[in-house]
């Protein structure tokens, strides 16, 4: 049998007023979803293990089966072997956001929702008056990009710039992590936490007064549009150590992830999946869904898995967008679900399908949080459970009850 996994970064979500208490999944017109549940298994995964924020690298690579407390290095290093940097041992890498500061306070994680093309200027532009033998600024995808600092220290404590929107931003610049073990570190960094802390602020200070100049955003302020003005360093850290997917699981000789988020393209390289890049791939809901489908039905006819990710889902409840989010969620049954199911029922060979969201990013509340999200499984000829609709309230009476981290991987795979 052959697995996909289908997810909707960020899907699940609170019930809202506005929608008669309905949360956007329940609100969304989504036949294909529900039409699986009904004829698969539910239940809820919690993605998130305790003592981990429920960050997208986390519950991605949770949700793939892995030992966070062995495995996590955090964003940055997966962002990396998704470009294409090789990590030396003496790496920091730290995900470099390119956002917007308005009036002290951070409107945006993403800069005005960057092209590639622009972000790679800006970031560029930061490289050539910035950097030097200890950083160095690497381009990356629309405003998500990578920071390396030679010898930097991971023990650090950097936040989410899309977990505080709204919120000012001095109070949120890098600290020295308190009562620090690096006994289990690969290596012994140069700098210490207090100086690799006192550095990236520094960075972020610059950014701040090279940004504003530089002449895209010299045009986009007499447009009276967000600026691209400051950078925001956050989850780094040293090359991570994982088995692949092949090693953990024997029914998969072979597999392909296909994203346009760097950090799920990096997890699948660690992983040992096949790195799928398709054109016009946005991250948001304006990408090339049709393209990722074909991609990833090419994959799986040829392989034993699959791994198909989609942010826009994620992005409009972080921008607190809620009529975007439920299209987004229409979108991913429509021009993904559908497609996939019709095709691969025809298949000789059986074709496992699972659907699911990492974490919820709620509109109302714009961040991730830290709850169970809602799942199905669909296979030719499962027995199917009583649940009769995909959603967060109805997956709780799911027959696979509440399974958590590589329980889900483990359940898949065993289909």
């Amino acid at each position: 049998m052959k697995h996909i996994i289908i997810l909707g970064d960020g899907m699940a979500d609170h019930a809202i007023e506005r929608l008669g208490e309905k949360t956007p999944l329940q609100f969304a017109d989504t036949p294909y979803m529900d039409m699986l549940a009904k004829r698969g298994k539910t239940g809820r995964l919690v993605t998130v293990p305790d003592g981990f924020a429920p960050g997208s690298e986390v519950a991605n690579t949770a949700i793939l089966g892995y030992d966070l407390n062995k495995v996590y290095e955090g964003r940055g290093p997966l962002e990396a072997a998704s470009i294409g940097y090789e990590m030396r041992p003496d790496d920091l890498a730290i995900r470099c956001n390119i956002i917007t500061i308005d009036d002290g306070k951070i409107k945006n994680h993403h800069g005005g929702h960057l092209s590639t093309e622009e972000g790679t200027q800006l970031i560029e532009y930061l490289d050539e008056q910035l950097g030097n033998d200890r950083v160095h600024f690497i381009p990356g995808i629309q405003y998500r990009h990578l920071l390396i600092i030679k010898g930097g220290n991971k023990h650090i404590v950097c936040v989410g710039p899309h977990d505080h929107p709204n919120e000012p931003w001095e109070p949120l610049l890098v600290k020295p992590e308190e009562n620090y073990d690096d006994s289990k570190d690969s290596h012994k960094a140069e700098l210490t936490p207090q100086e690799t802390a006192d550095l990236l602020n520094d960075l972020i200070r610059k950014s701040q007064e090279l940004l504003p100049k530089h002449p895209f955003n010299v045009e986009r302020a007499k447009e009276g549009k967000d600026q691209a003005n400051s950078i925001w360093p956050w989850s780094g850290g040293y090359r991570p150590s994982m088995q692949t997917l092949q090693e953990l699981y024997p029914q998969i000789k072979s597999g392909s992830v296909v994203s346009a988020v760097d950090l799920i393209r990096g997890i699948g390289h660690y992983a040992g999946l096949d790195v799928i890049k398709v054109p016009r791939v946005t991250g948001l809901a304006n990408t090339n869904y049709e393209g990722k489908v074909q991609a990833a039905l090419t994959q799986l006819y040829n392989q034993d898995f699959v791994f198909l990710h989609f942010e826009a889902t994620d992005e409009a409840g972080h921008d607190g967008d809620l009529d975007l989010k439920i299209r987004a969620i229409q979108y991913l049954d429509h021009r993904v679900v559908e497609p996939i199911y019709n095709e691969v029922k025809t298949w000789e060979e059986p074709v496992a399908i699972a659907v699911l969201p990492d974490h919820p990013t709620p509109v109302e509340i714009r961040t991730h949080v830290k709850e169970p999200v809602p799942f199905l499984f669909w296979y030719p000829g499962i027995e199917p459970d009583s649940v009769q609709e995909y959603d967060e309230e109805s997956c709780v009476s799911g027959s696979y009850g509440m399974l958590r981290l590589h329980e889900f991987m483990d359940k898949f795979m065993g289909l």
